[in-house]
């Protein structure tokens, strides 16, 4: 019995089966002998069903007879191309710009796509509600083949249970390919088949990461979740390290050498690439020539060779907790492109006359030779903006050298320190968007054991280099873009914000009393800034900085240039760190090419790399929460035992999120452990209210709470009230 209904179907699955078939090329014809090959029948009441249903479909207008015997899918205006966002229970949504909203799948429609896949999709309306759902018809493009996961061992077979909570279903792989992982391995998992009837894919195992809960293990993970490598192929690492880096007088020739002007870096503590300096020079006439000069990266990357496509593929350094993941292998990104102190570089330069009043008068950008004559800290800088008095770098301190510019490097950052304040005010004056969010770091033991949690500030030190980064980035980006022909350049662009999502803001901070207007371009950006000054030293700054930020549109580059929103600029490009962002080394070739009087490049080859190193950088920029999340919750297991005063930060129906003020860890009160009460959503007031209490817990409230449970491989923490 059981194989004669494995055999027969019914004339509905008949005509679902054919119409998916269809779909799934619909530029193809199919007769009834290949149907009947596709779907695995050979029996003559099958083949029979089919011949009827073939015509049954040709009369319903879904298919069509091109030539006796052959069918094909009849298309429609209501097929559309999109993304998969995959949600709860296995349903998703399509995400596409050039639809109005996005576009429900439930999970009996989602015909084995998974998240971030580019899909084909059929759109119908929802009979309920009149919103938008669909069924996916053909899967155009898998975004990811690799998934980590955790490895569950049978007698006969295993399967992978992967981290991802967007992907929805467990990997079937034969003992055969597991790579002798034992049970409770944590794994990297390749896809390789999902056969029609399967519920779940087929795969292999290609590396064991370790065993869940081990640093090293759970950094590794954090990279191999987003397709982020850890290490350099033995082959580039070796063509790196057989590039001549050599100061040769041949090369110095053909730059502008500005070995004799001073020149200095500025950069954090622990940094160890510097890809920028800065050169000042007091002018005859009372202007300053000032200049940015950035690690000449092109130089040693050429176009078509292994180096520059591990660097393309990678498109910019990731930065972990613990670890620095580079774009360059260590000879060139530490070392030949390292702006280090003492030693002679080959440079691409931005260099000003920039008269007291901080308006530019001349510029000239191209290649260069420096010499860099001390490296500070940002807070060496800062001690000497403060005080007025000069500072020895520690550097030069401890190699007992003498140090005889001590007093032209002090006024020359006195004098930056004052031109950049002024390049500020008059940005912030044109619209610019004032951040300030606090960046959480954290003290690490030899281990890489968190011992204690701080917050990076930006001081006048960090703000001075900031801000010649960006007029360099400005004017090079003027300087291309401005020409006519139009030439092909690489934009950092960044749109207006998001109206819904300001929306949401507007009813969020209201509730703590500020006020929005969102009138018009000036009235949205003055509002913003408003906001942000105003909640400064608030209990509320943080959640308020958090949402601020998610209302603007993603930067990224591009050919097209829209202009900077957040920056209030026409132009702006990456210019000045080529060791770390590959768009940056694609700008100094062009650069190079336009300075050189060559015609302008493929926009549209340029365009792809674009939307490469967009997607690369989001995915390392997600790599780096991760990192903190996980190293936050690594920070919270050993204070079990502590009370923690936190701001109420999210508040969902299955309960808050809290956020501990003095390290800004977060974590999860669920409703079922608030106690004395029954507690609902309210999803208006962002409170959870008690049924006979009336007590409320609204969004930006603070309460005390202790952790409850700490989840290092989920990255996750359950709080529970001190009440």
């Amino acid at each position: 019995m059981k194989r004669k209904k494995n055999k027969k179907q019914s004339v509905n699955n008949y005509s679902q089966s054919i119409l998916n078939l269809l779909k799934s090329d619909r530029k193809k014809t199919f007769n009834h002998k290949q149907i009947a090959a596709k779907l695995k029948v050979n029996d003559a009441s099958s083949r029979n069903q089919i011949i009827k249903n073939l015509h049954k479909l040709t009369a319903q207008k879904e298919i069509k007879e091109v030539e006796r015997g052959k069918f094909q899918i009849i298309s429609s205006t209501e097929y559309f191309t999109g993304k998969v966002d995959m949600a709860a229970r296995g349903n998703a949504y399509i995400i596409r710009d050039t639809l109005d909203e996005d576009v429900f799948i439930a999970s009996n429609n989602m015909h084995k796509a998974l998240h971030g896949d580019t899909v084909e999709l059929y759109i119908y309306k929802r009979k309920k509600n009149g919103k938008q759902e669909g069924e996916i018809t053909q899967i155009i493009d898998r975004a990811r083949t690799e998934y980590v996961g955790v490895v569950q061992l049978n007698e006969k077979f295993s399967f992978v249970v992967p981290d991802s909570n967007k992907m929805p279903v467990d990997i079937f792989v034969p003992l055969s390919k597991t790579m002798k992982a034992e049970d409770g391995d944590k794994v990297i998992v390749s896809l390789e088949e999902w056969h029609d009837k399967a519920d779940c894919p087929n795969g292999e195992i290609i590396k064991i990461l370790g065993k869940p809960g081990d640093h090293n293990t759970e950094i590794h993970s954090i990279l191999a979740e987003y397709g982020l490598p850890y290490e350099f192929p033995a082959e580039v690492e070796a063509f790196a390290n057989n590039i001549d880096t050599s100061i040769n007088k041949e090369e110095i020739a053909k730059r502008r050498d500005m070995r004799s002007t001073l020149t200095f870096t500025i950069d954090p503590k622990d940094a160890k690439d510097f890809d920028d300096a800065l050169s000042f020079k007091e002018l005859p006439n009372g202007n300053y020539e000032i200049g940015i000069h950035i690690a000449d990266v092109s130089h040693y990357v050429k176009e078509g060779t292994i180096l520059d496509d591990e660097a393309y593929e990678r498109a910019t350094s990731v930065y972990l907790v613990d670890r620095v993941v580079p774009m360059l292998p260590e000879v060139l990104s530490n070392n030949a492109c390292s702006l280090r102190p003492l030693e002679e570089k080959f440079t691409f330069s931005a260099v000003f006359e920039i008269n007291k009043k901080a308006l530019i008068e001349n510029q000239w950008f191209g290649r260069t030779v420096t010499y860099s004559d001390a490296r500070f800290a940002y807070e060496e800088a800062q001690h000497i903006i403060e005080t007025k008095e000069g500072v020895i770098p520690a550097e030069i301190a401890i190699s007992g050298q003498t140090y005889t510019t001590e007093t032209a490097i002090k006024n020359a950052i006195l004098k930056l320190d004052e031109l950049a304040k002024i390049l500020r005010s008059k940005r912030m004056k044109s619209g610019a968007i004032s951040f300030d969010k606090k960046e959480v770091k954290f003290n690490l033991d030899a281990v890489n054991n968190p011992v204690g949690v701080f917050f990076k500030t930006s001081k006048d030190a960090n703000k001075l280099i900031e801000e010649f980064m960006l007029l360099a980035n400005k004017k090079v980006a003027e300087f291309i873009g401005k020409q006519t022909p139009q030439k092909t350049f690489i934009y950092r662009i960044h749109d207006e914000p998001d109206d819904q999502k300001l929306a949401g803001l507007q009813r969020i901070v209201s509730q703590f009393g500020h006020q929005l207007n969102f009138k018009n371009k000036e009235t949205t950006t003055h509002s913003l800034n408003t906001l942000l000054k105003n909640v400064k030293g608030t209990k509320e700054q943080n959640l308020v900085d958090t949402l601020t930020i998610r209302c603007m549109s993603k930067a990224v580059y591009s050919t097209k240039n829209i202009g900077h929103y957040g920056l209030a600029f026409k132009y702006y490009s990456h210019f000045t760190s080529p060791i770390r962002r590959y768009p940056d080394v694609m700008a100094h070739r062009l650069l190079q090419c336009y300075l050189e009087g060559n015609k302008s490049t493929s926009a549209d080859v340029y365009e792809e790399k674009c939307k490469h190193a967009s997607n690369m950088e989001y995915l390392a920029t997600k790599a780096e929460r991760d990192s903190i999340k996980y190293m936050q919750v690594k920070y919270m297991q050993d204070h079990k035992e502590e009370t923690f005063l936190g701001v109420i930060s999210g508040v969902t129906e299955w309960g808050m999120y809290v956020e501990i003020i003095e390290n800004k860890c977060e974590g999860m009160v669920r409703i079922r452990d608030i106690k004395g009460d029954f507690y609902r959503f309210d999803a208006e007031e962002f409170a959870l209210i008690g049924e006979r209490t009336k007590t409320k817990y609204q969004l930006g409230d603070e309460v005390e709470v202790r952790v409850k449970h700490a989840d290092l491989v989920k990255k996750h923490l359950d709080f529970i009230l001190n009440i």
